[in-house]
């Protein structure tokens, strides 16, 4: 069980009541990335949560749509309950909700053993693998989304904001006519999330905002909030914001770039060797090897992650690596020494951050204590079948190569994968049911 240090949560609810804030909002990460909260008094926040806030076990096991999935020790055990204490050092001012702080809580079984399916917890128990090697994950998340506004025309409701063809890479009015963009990069940075980029990305309405690199539990705590954050701003302004992998049919997807590398307890980074014929190091060349012969199981999300791969679409769909080559899952950037590093850009931006860099740490963790050999560099355009492997092409495929991959499984932990592959398969059994708008649009008028 968690200790709160009670001096540091005493100078804690001082400072937020010096600064004018009455609320404390405890939230975590359930399986999907959606923050699970609270909203707590600050006048009352010690007492509260001095034996920690309780929620509902099932939430782990909740669907978009609010389906309760029977996750192991959920549904059938009763619903009982998992016990949620704060991380006082992760409390942050919400700039644009005044009198409200943010801070995130790590998830215990009412027993005081950790709870197997919190993400957060299965991302420091992959962290916790490197101390072996040994070796400190780094990394900085890059993400896509959508934005979205209210549309009398679109059967959805809404439609692509600021719609105009070939904005990549602007700022400003030109593809952003209300500087929404603009205004979300401020409040980001006033949130002390670390973000250091902003631009429109190739879609209309679809844009990018980077964030820097620490190490991989600040790196996914960030970008965790980030996600909420920017939801929450759209919405406030009237907008949605979506992270979804492929939201349109005549757009391309929303990807997930994770930027990873590690360096030793002295600070001293390992994926660079000035030496080697490429720059770097037999450590750098292993991790890539361990994500390469593990790709399968590193599951993008949701049955629609799948429809963002394909040809010409810059989101690889075949295993392989290449020397700053964007058409490879596994690309090493131009700089070396302090700043090589590996980008993973199988990633989707519906992916929870630290599901998704648990899976990618895990694997690195098995090439490097594996050594495992990635083989030769990509070489040209990498979208050959003839020359790599697919990777799964549905959720299903991917989820049967997770369950199949018994070192991967060890690592992520048995708890978290047997809920995870229940709530997913779920998910598929749902769709299967469902009748699609392109069913009854093919099918009605001639059949």
């Amino acid at each position: 069980m968690t200790k709160i240090d009670s001096r540091l949560m005493a100078e804690a609810m001082e400072e937020c009541a010096a600064e004018g804030i009455d609320v404390v909002r405890l939230g975590y990460s359930d399986i999907i990335g959606t923050d699970r909260s609270k909203d707590l008094l600050v006048n009352r926040f010690e007492r509260t949560t001095g034996h920690g806030v309780a929620f509902c076990r099932s939430v782990y096991g909740t669907t978009p749509m609010g389906d309760v999935v029977d996750i192991e020790g959920g549904l059938a055990a009763g619903l009982p309950d998992i016990v949620a204490y704060p991380d006082i050092e992760t409390i942050k001012t919400v700039p644009w909700e005044p009198g409200v702080a943010h801070v995130i809580a790590d998830v215990f079984n009412p027993d005081g053993s950790p709870s197997a399916e919190s993400p957060r917890y299965v991302l420091k128990q992959v962290i916790e693998k490197f101390s072996s090697i040994p070796g400190t994950p780094i990394c900085g998340p890059e993400l896509e989304f959508y934005l979205l506004e209210e549309s009398d025309t679109n059967d959805s409701g809404w439609a692509r904001y600021g719609e105009s063809p070939g904005n990549v890479y602007v700022s400003g009015l030109r593809g952003d006519p209300e500087n929404v963009l603009l205004a979300s990069l401020r409040q980001l940075g006033a949130y002390d999330l670390d973000v250091i980029a902003a631009n429109h990305e190739f879609s209309s309405g679809q844009f990018e905002i980077n964030l820097w690199h620490s190490d991989a539990l600040d790196a996914c705590d960030r970008a965790f909030r980030f996600k909420a954050a920017v939801k929450e701003m759209a919405r406030a302004g009237g907008k949605l914001a979506t992270f979804m992998a492929k939201p349109f049919n005549d757009e391309g997807g929303s990807g997930f770039h994770l930027h990873f590398s590690t360096q030793d307890a002295a600070g001293n980074h390992l994926f660079g060797d000035p030496n080697s014929h490429n720059g770097l190091s037999a450590v750098a060349h292993h991790a890539i090897g361990g994500i390469l012969k593990h790709a399968p199981a590193l599951a993008n999300p949701t049955i629609n992650s799948y429809k963002r791969f394909g040809p010409d679409t810059l989101a690889p769909w075949l295993i392989d690596w290449g020397l700053d080559n964007r058409s490879a899952i596994v690309r090493i950037p131009p700089e070396r020494g302090s700043a090589s590093r590996l980008e993973l850009r199988l990633g989707d931006a519906s992916a929870n951050p630290y599901l998704l860099t648990a899976v990618t740490l895990a694997a690195a963790y098995l090439g490097i204590k594996n050594e495992i050999d990635p083989g030769p560099a990509l070489e040209g355009y990498g979208y050959d079948p003839e020359r790599s492997p697919k990777l799964p092409s549905s959720l299903c495929e991917a989820l049967d190569a997770l369950e199949a991959d018994s070192e991967m499984r060890e690592v992520l932990g048995e708890g978290f994968v047997t809920t995870f592959l229940a709530y997913k398969r779920h998910e598929i059994e749902r769709f299967n049911a469902f009748i699609t708008d392109w069913e009854f649009r093919e099918y009605t008028y001639h059949l």
